[in-house]
């Protein structure tokens, strides 16, 4: 398998990282979200965060494709998504730690993904709380972790 490599987004990335936004995102959250907030979730819809987070935006490569992405805001994890074809590779442990390196302390999460919530905790993220708050205009039910940061 080639080798994987983390590393800052450039302007030259956004094409490539909101197809792999959009694709990761209907994948992981077909079974929570309703069809028509799945609709609005198109590589169109990333692209302005990923150009006004650019600095933030770290993307997971394999022979130069991108297959992942995190962003962060401070050190709380944003987003961070791989693309499906990319479970199970060793691509969301790169980026999590990566994200870890830069500080990540906090993040959060849908309560029912649990595929999410099964890694972050297989991780030593540490739940703290759960709770309901509006996303996309509906009440969703959400989990918050936290994780000592380790700086490299």
């Amino acid at each position: 398998m080639p080798n994987l490599t983390i590393r800052p987004a450039t302007q030259a990335d956004i094409p490539a990282a909101t197809q792999v936004a959009a694709a990761a995102y209907q994948h992981a959250f077909a079974h929570i979200l309703e069809p028509e907030i799945l609709a609005t979730r198109t590589p169109a819809s990333f692209a302005p965060r990923f150009a006004a987070d650019l600095p933030n935006l770290h993307l997971a490569t394999r022979s130069n494709t991108i297959i992942g992405f995190s962003l962060m805001t401070n050190r709380h994890i944003d987003m961070m998504f791989v693309t499906p074809h990319a479970h199970r590779t060793g691509a969301g442990a790169a980026l999590l730690t990566n994200c870890e390196s830069r500080g990540a302390n906090s993040l959060e999460c849908f309560r029912d993904n649990h595929k999410a919530r099964a890694f972050y905790e297989s991780h030593a993220w540490k739940l703290t709380c759960a709770y309901t708050r509006r996303f996309a205009d509906q009440d969703h039910a959400f989990v918050y972790y936290e994780k000592e940061a380790v700086l490299f």
